[in-house]
């Protein structure tokens, strides 16, 4: 049975679709069969693995209102083990769409039910809102990953989507746990990260991730490739820092057989 972990905050440029295109990767690489759904209009994951959104006729959209099998619009990637289901503008529309469906805080989990048992990962890229589509990833996931920049205001909204979560525990998955708060957009050099850090370790200690994500050229260089770090550069920081956090993530959820001595790659 896969894991299923949504990638969220409602704050923008904080590193979720990043995270969900470099995590998949980097399990990938560790040979996870491993699925990226693009739950998000922009459809940045599904440009940023080297897709052509422009010649994305059926996406994620289709499979919540159209009730489209998503077996069918799977698309493999340049990285073996990595599927993504797409996304495309008229995602945008979706929420509106589901407002008066039954069970509409379901519909995603309907979706992935079908496919689940195919993949040991799906990793969903939520949008910068707490609207229905994040709802339906979260009430869809066995856990949630929160990314959180190095950077000033980086707590601000973290209170309002911790409710979100909590309400969704109580009422729609009690399942529903927190996998972790990723460390993003790192700079050693600022104090200002060093704070953010140490407040965000004080704040939520065992449930903040030991791998933080480093600021890194090669890592916001690649998307516009249509690349994952690991392709574009296999060397760069940003492309270990995910190799990290992907063994980390596998140590988590018991799905590796790795030495204590090789679990973290210096």
């Amino acid at each position: 049975m896969s894991k299923i972990i949504s990638i969220a905050n409602q704050k923008g440029g904080v590193g979720k679709t990043t995270t969900a295109i470099n995590l998949a990767a980097s399990l990938a690489t560790l040979e996870n069969s491993v699925l990226i759904i693009d739950n998000d209009p922009q459809a940045n994951s599904t440009s940023g693995i080297g897709i052509d959104i422009k010649k994305i006729k059926t996406g994620i959209y289709e499979c919540l209102i159209d009730d489209v099998n998503p077996g069918d619009i799977i698309l493999n990637t340049e990285i073996e083990n990595l599927d993504i289901i797409p996304s495309h503008i008229d995602l945008v529309g979706a929420e509106i769409e589901m407002l008066n469906m039954p069970n509409r805080e379901k519909m995603l989990k309907q979706v992935i039910e079908k496919i689940r048992k195919d993949y040991d990962f799906i990793l969903i890229d939520c949008s910068p809102s707490l609207g229905l589509l994040t709802l339906n990833a979260l009430t869809a996931s066995d856990s949630v990953m929160i990314p959180v920049q190095c950077e000033y205001f980086a707590l601000e909204g973290l209170g309002k989507l911790l409710s979100t979560i909590k309400i969704i525990q109580a009422r729609l998955n009690t399942n529903l746990t927190i996998e972790g708060f990723l460390l993003t957009m790192y700079d050693s050099r600022l104090r200002l990260s060093n704070q953010v850090v140490d407040e965000v370790r004080m704040h939520f200690q065992q449930m903040a991730f030991e791998t933080i994500i480093q600021r890194n050229v090669k890592l916001s260089e690649a998307p516009s490739f249509g690349k994952p770090a690991i392709l574009y550069d296999a060397n760069s920081k940003g492309s270990v820092n995910y190799l990290n956090l992907a063994r980390e993530v596998m140590q988590k959820n018991d799905k590796t057989k790795i030495r204590n001595t090789e679990k973290v790659i210096e």
